[in-house]
């Protein structure tokens, strides 16, 4: 019996109100005392009692019904308050049932002439709160049956997972006339939950069971209903019931279901991101909503990928502010309208501005004067700035300096960077490792913190692989992949920017914090599973690394330590500091290839120490 018993509601209003509907529950009550009573009665004097002991158990049984109209109308327990045999009723029925018994024995007692025995009540009102509790669960397994959805309206299906989603899922299924689909079993590894059920639904056995449970219930569909599982699992179940001719569907990941509970509505068609880029996430929400609760948050870059992602997911730790900055208007509207559908773009919370303009990053601060900043803003075309470095350096390290420099008095600043700062070898790789030497730089001479957080490839952001394959399986082909063997990290966006939350809570100042990605992916994996997917025959054709690409990217640089001492998924990493005035060197127009060298001269540089004297509250030049 549990209190979740949402879509019983209809026909249990009907229970409860239509007329004499109370005064019946009350009645019944009242009949489950005297069959009590009497039957202790009858067994303190071996089923052969006199006239006098039967009327005895009568006057009890009376006192007993007045004792508990009036303390089960005390408690509300005859006036609908409580879900019908619902956890609450239970223990409201209990605790009445065990009053009445008090008062009763009491009453016995004090009498001169002992209608019954002592004993008798406590006797009797064991009966009989077994028999209340018995005609709700009968009247509870009557109306739950009613709502049980139709096989011919409701796909028979086996979930994978017997942990709380699944839990929540079964219930919401069993109690839906109108739903989709109807649990008749359930697939779990651990061993301890073999004869467990939920709801009545048995679990079958370990993921080697699946195709003997499939054919056993003549099941055709599987669903994944573990929230917090890595892709290497999803895979697993996918094939395994791929193998047994059944369909597939899945629930979203934990970090998409940061704000809710699992629902049946959540359950859908598995995408590439779950089969490739999703992680077990182990994520301590009170201590994220302990520095952005309240707080006046800024997010650069709002408009981008992670941006916009970000901006979601802080809101939902209801900071005081959430100002979400981007140059472009467009996308600054669609991630407003993604928060808050009745927005306008006359809100203060939009603000279009330019990273690159350092007076205007400077009046934002002043005004609006940001606790914690997100600072996403950045090109991250790898191809592209390889071409146009001057473009990449305006935005990703002037523009990043830019906001920096007006950062003057904020608590907490993220850097958002990349593995391709890792030993970088391309331009933005060398511009994102100046931007880490840059924030590690300010920290030294700031009273907030300032740290950056470095993470790969993010499965589903604007211009990654992801967006690319689609275009190409959309259009009829062929997938395009640079070589055969590339690799690269990957997480959702849902993934990366919860872990960037987490890590901006325990970085502590110039730190680089690396996200784990698991293990890399072959990108020509990542394009035969969005083609398989895709039900279509689409060919894949190898074009060669670019100029700038590795072969494999890596998330530590040589010198760098994979140290975790806070949380498993979150290393820690010491960045040199980078003096800006060592940088004048990198705008004035030089030819690209020079600027590229000098990019590349700027991340490898020796690190540029504070004299003794000058202490972290002194005030970054400009």
């Amino acid at each position: 019996m549990s209190g979740g018993f949402a879509a019983q509601d209809v026909p249990e209003r009907h229970w409860r109100h239509r007329g004499g509907a109370r005064l019946l529950l009350l009645l019944l009550d009242g009949v489950a005392w005297a069959i009590g009573l009497f039957t202790a009665v009858l067994a303190r004097y071996d089923v052969a009692p006199n006239r006098d002991q039967l009327a005895g158990a009568l006057l009890a049984t009376v006192l007993a019904l007045i004792l508990q109209a009036v303390i089960g109308q005390a408690w509300h327990l005859y006036q609908g308050r409580y879900r019908f045999a619902g956890f609450e009723e239970t223990r409201a029925v209990a605790s009445t049932t065990a009053a009445t018994t008090v008062v009763l024995t009491v009453i016995v007692m004090l009498l001169s002439t002992q209608p019954t025995p002592v004993g008798v009540p406590a006797i009797g009102g064991a009966v009989a709160v077994t028999l209340m509790l018995g005609v709700r669960y009968a009247r509870r397994l009557q109306l739950s049956r009613r709502m049980r959805p139709d096989l011919d309206s409701a796909a028979p299906a086996i979930l994978f997972g017997a942990g709380s989603a699944a839990a929540t899922l079964v219930d919401s299924m069993l109690h839906d006339p109108n739903g989709r689909y109807l649990p008749v079993g359930l697939i779990d590894d651990d061993p301890r939950k073999r004869h467990l059920r939920l709801w009545g639904v048995p679990v079958l056995g370990t993921r080697e069971a699946i195709s003997d449970a499939l054919a056993r219930t003549t099941a055709k569909l599987v669903i994944f209903a573990v929230a917090n599982a890595d892709a290497a699992l999803v895979r697993d179940i996918r094939d395994r019931a791929a193998a047994a001719g059944a369909e597939f569907k899945i629930v979203p990941s934990m970090s998409e279901l940061i704000n809710h509970s699992v629902e049946v509505r959540d359950i859908r068609e598995v995408q590439v991101t779950d089969l490739l880029g999703r992680h077990q996430i182990d994520t301590d929400l009170s201590q994220i909503g302990s520095y952005l609760t309240g707080k006046r948050v800024l997010v650069t870059g709002a408009g981008g990928s992670i941006g916009s992602e970000l901006c979601r997911q802080i809101h939902h730790f209801a900071p005081a502010e959430l100002m979400m900055l981007d140059r472009d208007e467009t996308s600054l509207q669609a991630v407003q309208l993604s928060i808050d559908p009745l927005a306008r773009l006359d809100d203060p919370a939009v603000i279009l501005a330019d990273l690159r303009d350092a007076a205007r990053m400077r009046e934002i601060f002043r005004t609006r004067r940001p606790h914690v900043v997100f600072h996403a803003g950045a090109l991250k075309h790898l191809a592209l700035l390889q071409r146009y470095p001057a473009e990449a350096v305006k935005t990703n390290v002037v523009g990043t300096l830019n906001v920096l420099d007006a950062a003057e008095s904020v608590e907490r600043f993220v850097n958002i960077s990349t593995d391709k700062a890792a030993d970088p070898a391309s331009v933005l790789g060398y511009c994102k490792r100046i931007t880490e030497r840059l924030t590690a730089w300010t920290a030294r001479r700031r009273t907030g913190t300032f740290l950056s957080v470095r993470f790969g490839n993010v499965l589903g952001s604007r211009g990654s692989v992801f967006t690319t394959f689609s275009t190409q399986i959309a259009q009829g082909g062929p997938v395009t992949v640079t070589h055969p063997d590339v690799t690269r990290y990957f997480m959702t966006i849902q993934e990366a920017v919860l872990l960037v939350i987490q890590a901006a809570a325990i970085g502590e100042d110039g730190e680089a914090l690396v996200l784990e990605m698991g293990a890399p992916v072959r990108i020509a994996e990542v394009a035969n599973q969005m083609v398989a997917l895709s039900g279509k025959d689409i060919p894949i054709e190898y074009t060669g690394l670019r100029p700038g690409e590795k072969l494999a990217e890596v998330l530590f640089g040589s010198d760098e330590v994979d140290r975790r001492p806070l949380h498993p998924l979150i290393s820690h990493c010491e960045v040199p500091p980078l003096d800006p005035a060592s940088i004048g060197n990198l705008t004035g127009g030089p030819d690209t290839a020079v600027l590229i060298a000098r990019l590349a001269e700027a991340c490898y540089s020796p690190t540029s120490s504070p004299s003794p004297a000058l202490r972290k509250e002194t005030h970054l030049t400009a």
